[in-house]
């Protein structure tokens, strides 16, 4: 097969696969599914023991903080599908309002936004070892800090709206240019440019080229699904947290309208 078509038959097939996983992720939102729970504490369980002790290739500089690759990169991939997520239910929300919709989009940023922090403290203790430094203004390390501030805003946002469907509506409508904002941020403009720290970046090689050997994808992939499902649990919680609010508020106004 031609290497062009190939790459195109595995981007159509990669794209498939991640909408397949969005709208399965989507239902257990609103699931009382438990058995992906296990699944969640065993991957993860199983990503810090065989990330600490499993064994690494040697590299020059990176020697034992490559044992990172585990948590910072799968938290990444663990936010980006969180906000593609939100962003679906936003669209959902401004086609057909509905306050279960702009819970699950609101719960599901913060989860998102949660992991991206993490993400950018994880990277920063591993650029304190192999860089020398804690932070550089390098494109891709820049690029993510903004795209945490622009989720940033949107929780800003969200709490200075008083009124219920103003305050759901323009949460919407914000988290949709903010994803589609966060997506050239994340992952154009960085490969642009002309230099990189960061593998994979500005002729910089990524680890796929002589970091992820057979051992360590054994690793890898499962702590990239762990760390995505453990978003999803932490938004369903939060998601039925809130559920439990409103109906506890809602039965102390009916009490309060039956004494007066």
């Amino acid at each position: 097969m031609d290497p062009a078509v190939k790459k195109v038959v595995i981007g159509v097939v990669a794209t498939l696969v991640f909408v397949a996983a969005l709208w399965w992720l989507n239902k257990q939102l609103t699931s009382r599914a438990g058995w992906w729970k296990w699944a969640t504490v065993a991957l993860l369980g199983y990503t810090v023991i065989a990330g600490l002790l499993g064994p690494i290739p040697r590299l020059y500089i990176l020697n034992e903080t490559e044992r990172n690759l585990y948590f910072h990169v799968p938290m990444w991939f663990g936010m980006t599908t969180l906000l593609a997520l939100s962003v679906v239910n936003s669209i959902r929300y401004l086609r057909a309002p509905s306050p279960l919709l702009d819970t699950l989009a609101y719960e599901t940023v913060k989860a998102g936004t949660l992991l991206g922090v993490l993400g950018l403290l994880t990277g920063s203790l591993w650029a304190r070892y192999t860089w020398g430094t804690w932070w550089t203004t390098d494109v891709k390390l820049n690029c993510a800090a903004v795209t945490m501030l622009i989720y940033g805003a949107y929780l800003v946002l969200r709490g200075a709206v008083q009124d219920e469907q103003q305050r759901a509506r323009l949460s919407a409508i914000y988290n949709v240019f903010a994803f589609a904002a966060a997506i050239p941020l994340l992952f154009i403009i960085p490969r642009l440019a002309s230099a990189s720290l960061h593998p994979g970046m500005g002729g910089n090689p990524g680890f796929s080229n002589y970091d992820l050997d057979s051992n360590m994808r054994l690793v890898f992939y499962p702590a990239v699904i762990g760390w995505t499902l453990l978003g999803v649990w932490i938004t369903q919680v939060a998601c039925r947290l809130t559920f439990v609010r409103e109906k506890i508020y809602e039965k102390q106004e009916k009490q309060a309208k039956q004494l007066a």
